[in-house]
C-alpha cells in the first residue's frame, strides 16, 4: 500500500501563516524521508485558518526543498481559471522538476459567491463547464486539441519531455464520471464525505476511457488520520481536529484550537452528534488500529493508495502521527 499526504497548511490558534507554511515544508521533507509517495497542496480562499491559497507557488517551493517525493495540487479549482493558463503553470513546474509533478483538479467554487467572483474577476463562469475544461486542459497539455477547436493553434509552453499526470478530485459518481471520461486519475474525498465512495469508485472503473494521460484506471482515497502510541492519546489529539471540523462546518473561525481550549468547551447535543458524524471521515487510534482500518478501506474501495490529512493543533504530534503510520505500514523498507 502507498501512502501520500494532503496538506491544507492549517494555522493553529496563536500561530500565523508564516509558521504554517514553514511547517508544511518541514512535513514535506519529513514524509519524503519516511517513504510517502506524494505531497499534495490544497487550494482554499478567504479563510483565516488555512494558508494554502496558491498551490502552484507552494509546489515549486516544496519540490525545490525535496528530491524524490511527487509534489502536486489537491487540487487546483479549475472552474475559476483558464485551462490554458493552468496547463502552462504545470508544464513550467514539470520543466523545473521533471517526473515529480501531479496536477490534481477540483470542481469546488472555492468559497462564497463573492469569493468566486473575485477569483474570476467578476466573470460569471458556469460550474457545468468543468467537463469541457478538463478536456481542454488535457488537450493543451498533450497538444491534442481537435482540429475544429478555436484555440487549436495556441500552444501551451514550455515544451516538455514529460507531462504532469492529471487527477480529478471528487465526492460523487458525477466526479468519478468526469475523471473516467477524461481518462485521468481519480481521488475520492472520504475525508469530506464517505457516503458515496464505493459507488463513485465503481463508476470510475466501469466508465474509464484510456487517454493521453492514462491507459488504465488509477485511484487513491483521502482520509483524516490521527495516530498515536495509545488509543487514549490519539483520541485526545483528535479533539482539536474535532472542534476544527465543527467550526469549519459552521463557517466559523477556522484556526485549529488547542486541546485545552476544546476541553473547556461545553458542547450542545447537536454539536456532539455532528462530531460523531465527522468521525466517520476519520481514522483515529494506535498504529495497529489505523493499519487495520486502512486495509479494510483498501478492500472496500479497491485502491492501493491513501492520502493522509492530519489537522491537529500540535505540529510535533502531527509529524509523529505520520511517522508512526509510516512505520506501521512498512514504508521505506
Amino acid at each position: 500500500m502507498k501512502l501520500s499526504v494532503l496538506d491544507q497548511s492549517p494555522i493553529s490558534r496563536g500561530s500565523n501563516a508564516e509558521e504554517a507554511l514553514s511547517n508544511t515544508l518541514t512535513l514535506a521533507k519529513t514524509t519524503e524521508e519516511l517513504g510517502y509517495t506524494r505531497y499534495w497542496i490544497a487550494e482554499h480562499h478567504s479563510t483565516n485558518g488555512l494558508a494554502s491559497t496558491s498551490p502552484e507557488i507552494l509546489i515549486a517551493r516544496i519540490a525545490s526543498s525535496t528530491s524524490r517525493i511527487r509534489v502536486g495540487s489537491g487540487g487546483v479549482l479549475l472552474p475559476q481559471y483558464s485551462p490554458y493558463k493552468v496547463a502552462e503553470n504545470f508544464k513550467m513546474l514539470e520543466a523545473l522538476f521533471p517526473g515529480r509533478i501531479d496536477l490534481g483538479l477540483g470542481r469546488s467554487p472555492g468559497g462564497s459567491q463573492d469569493t468566486r467572483l473575485a477569483l474570476t474577476d467578476s466573470v460569471k463562469k458556469s460550474m457545468t463547464e468543468f467537463p469541457r475544461q478538463l478536456m481542454d486542459l488535457q488537450g493543451f497539455l498533450h497538444n491534442t486539441l481537435p482540429k475544429d477547436h478555436p484555440y487549436r493553434m495556441v500552444k501551451a509552453t514550455p515544451r516538455t519531455k514529460s507531462i504532469p499526470p492529471m487527477w480529478v478530485l471528487g465526492l460523487s459518481e458525477r466526479g468519478a464520471a468526469n475523471a473516467a471520461k477524461t481518462g485521468t486519475g481519480f481521488t475520492f474525498g472520504h475525508f469530506i464525505n464517505p457516503t458515496n465512495g464505493v459507488a463513485a469508485m465503481e463508476k470510475y472503473r466501469e466508465k474509464f476511457e484510456p487517454s493521453p494521460n492514462l491507459d488504465k484506471p488509477e485511484t487513491n482515497v483521502c482520509v483524516f488520520i490521527v495516530c498515536a502510541e495509545t488509543q487514549e492519546k490519539a483520541e485526545e489529539l483528535a479533539l482539536s481536529q474535532d472542534k476544527w471540523l465543527l467550526n469549519v462546518g459552521k463557517g466559523a473561525d477556522t484556526k485549529v484550537p488547542s486541546i485545552e481550549e476544546v476541553k473547556k468547551k461545553s458542547f450542545r447535543a447537536e454539536e456532539l452528534d455532528e462530531i460523531k458524524k465527522n468521525r466517520e471521515r476519520c481514522i483515529i487510534g494506535t498504529p495497529e488500529k489505523v493499519k487495520q482500518e486502512l486495509e479494510r478501506l483498501a478492500e472496500l474501495y479497491q485502491t492501493d493508495e491513501f492520502m493522509v490529512i492530519t489537522n491537529i493543533y500540535d505540529f510535533e504530534e502531527k509529524v509523529k502521527s505520520y511517522r508512526l503510520l509510516a512505520e506501521a505500514m512498512g514504508l521505506g523498507r
